[in-house]
């Protein structure tokens, strides 16, 4: 188990006025962290925004989520369904027809994705040259590191004694 992981899942303490927030997963009986890993890994999201205001069969929404995997994909809607944020409605046809579309709840994180999504395009330039700094320094880092190392071999070449052939 890694360092500061609970044996408790869902582990997160009493919630009070006087609380602070940057312990929000040290409460007990508290499960924010497992319903934030939950409802913001990348399936999640693309499934709740794709449902806004309309029902699709899961056919459509694996042919609109790029990458997904169908195993993924079933897994995710069974997680969010049994979240409560997704319902499922199974028609009686041949071949079975299966809808999912968001619950009232689900509706109401979808504002919250959508204002992510909206922050994530207003930053997406200062975020890309952010990365592209970021990357720089860390090749000129390791350039100057490989420099180094090279530097100090040559210095410790030049310093031992010279082999004896016999």
């Amino acid at each position: 188990m890694e360092d500061g992981t609970f044996k408790s899942l869902g582990y997160c303490g009493d919630t009070g006025p006087d609380d602070d927030v940057l312990q929000w997963d040290q409460r007990a009986d508290c499960e924010v962290r497992q319903i934030l890993d939950r409802i913001a890994d990348k399936w999640s999201l693309l499934v709740i925004a794709l449902l806004d205001r309309q029902s699709l069969r899961f056919t459509e929404l694996r042919r609109a989520i790029d990458g997904v995997s169908q195993r993924m994909l079933t897994r995710t809607l069974r997680h969010l369904e049994r979240d409560g944020l997704v319902s499922r409605t199974v028609h009686p046809t041949v071949p079975p027809r299966v809808d999912y579309e968001l619950t009232p709840m689900g509706a109401t994180l979808h504002s919250t994705i959508r204002a992510l999504v909206v922050w994530t395009e207003e930053h997406q330039n200062a975020i890309a040259a952010a990365r592209a700094a970021y990357d720089r320094r860390e090749a000129a880092e390791r350039a100057a590191a490989a420099h180094q190392a090279a530097e100090r071999e040559r210095v410790a070449r030049a310093a031992a004694p010279p082999r004896r052939v016999s």
